[in-house]
């Protein structure tokens, strides 16, 4: 069996769409070297590697939006503006999904209840169900 070590030499990393135009935004981060299961990770050589300084900055480095890929760098991002709400839940959905994997899922921990009403909120958005609201909830900041 190979060593993770050795798939993984960076520990720390971003994924993104590498098929998408660029910039583009961050889609997963992954501290490959503590995950029990490596099957839907991305290969390493598909995702920017993050240096340790940079990976223990939850306040403005490793945030569940806001960073994106240009270049083969990781830069602050902005989604284009949009006027389809459903579009931009679907969005915001996928970021805050990989947040909240990486951040409690993988470490067997409970989910906060302000980031389950989040996730409700944008797949209601998404789904239909919702149709009355015109923004998008606040992501929680914690």
């Amino acid at each position: 069996m190979t060593d993770v070590k050795t798939l993984y030499p960076d520990r720390y990393y971003a994924s993104y769409d590498k098929t998408a135009q660029q910039p583009c935004r961050v889609t997963g981060w992954y501290d490959t070297w503590v995950m029990s299961n490596l099957a839907n990770v991305p290969s390493a050589s598909d995702m920017i590697p993050v240096s340790p300084e940079d990976w223990a900055d939850e306040t403005s480095f490793r945030l569940p939006l806001g960073k994106g890929i240009l270049d083969g760098v990781i830069v602050d991002y902005t989604p284009p503006a949009t006027t389809d709400l459903k579009t931009e839940a679907t969005a915001a959905l996928a970021g805050a999904r990989s947040y909240v994997l990486n951040a409690y899922t993988i470490k067997n921990a409970a989910t906060p209840e302000s980031w389950i009403t989040y996730l409700n909120a944008l797949e209601a958005i998404e789904n239909g169900t919702d149709i009355t609201s015109t923004v998008l909830p606040q992501a929680p900041t914690a």
